[in-house]
């Protein structure tokens, strides 16, 4: 969920109900923390979907216009046509002026906190990526020398006009992803080095073919010679997928850059030893 997105849903309803999972035992659609806002016409979020979310949407619609908060418990078993086996704790809580207050500055706290993921170049590919990696967990900007392009910028997207790209890959934060199809060859090689030459990317990768890597590689020698650096570079990208059509290879380079941040989140949490 984004700032965006929130903001608009509070525009267009008068009053909401937030409903979030605040307990669970054993098997769960969603952990702790995770929320659903009810409106009397709408909804934003989910707390795992079913029987589970469509009760819980029940009993959150009932207490609009209330202000008392209500726990609400659920066993997911097969008499709800559930069979994860947990059990689920939901507070249902009626929002008043500072609960959205409250609730926005915890969204906007969440957002810029995801991974960031740095889209260079809004042509075709750029764009089917910027839409498939809005959905996911993680902050998207999508980078472009030209104002036009960015003109198309999917929703989700922050989109960046910058005359040195480049730049851009500077002022990250660590651990985040850099994707690179611009239009320009040039241009692409000079993102790629100053991504490479930061060593604490979660992900570069770099639209093109064996060739063009060729080309790159020996490009990068004749400047660092740091060999061991373009093991980190994913070219092609989109897990070597044939297809050449931008929705396609958009889908499987999203898809590889979340197994990546996945995979690094996962690394970062505590050990249970």
């Amino acid at each position: 969920m984004t700032p965006t997105a929130l903001e608009r849903f509070f525009e267009g309803s008068s009053a909401e109900v937030l409903v979030e999972v605040e307990q669970v035992q054993g098997s769960t659609p969603r952990e702790e923390g995770a929320f659903l806002l009810v409106s009397a016409t709408g909804m934003l979020g989910t707390i795992g979907g079913g029987q589970l979310e469509f009760r819980a949407i029940e009993a959150a619609r009932a207490m609009i216009g209330s202000r008392q908060s209500r726990i609400f418990e659920l066993p997911l078993g097969p008499e709800i046509g559930q069979c994860c086996g947990g059990y689920v704790h939901l507070r249902l809580t009626p929002l008043d002026r500072q609960g959205r207050e409250t609730l926005m500055e915890r969204v906007s706290q969440a957002y810029h906190g995801r991974p960031h993921v740095y889209v260079f170049g809004a042509g075709h590919v750029g764009r089917e990526l910027g839409a498939f990696l809005a959905l996911l967990p993680v902050r998207v900007m999508l980078i472009d020398t030209r104002e036009t392009e960015l003109a198309h910028v999917p929703e989700g997207v922050e989109p960046i006009l910058a005359p040195m790209p480049e730049a851009i890959v500077r002022q990250a934060p660590a651990k985040a992803a850099f994707v690179v199809l611009t239009h320009d060859h040039s241009l692409d090689f000079l993102i790629v080095r100053e991504a490479l030459l930061r060593r604490d990317a979660a992900y570069i990768g770099m639209i093109g073919s064996k060739t063009k890597r060729a080309v790159f590689t020996r490009w990068f020698l004749s400047i660092d010679d740091e060999p061991d650096l373009l093991a980190s570079l994913t070219l092609p990208i989109g897990g070597g997928v044939r297809d050449k059509r931008p929705a396609v290879i958009a889908v499987q380079t999203a898809a590889e850059i979340i197994q990546v941040l996945a995979q690094l989140e996962a690394e970062s949490r505590p050990s249970d030893l």
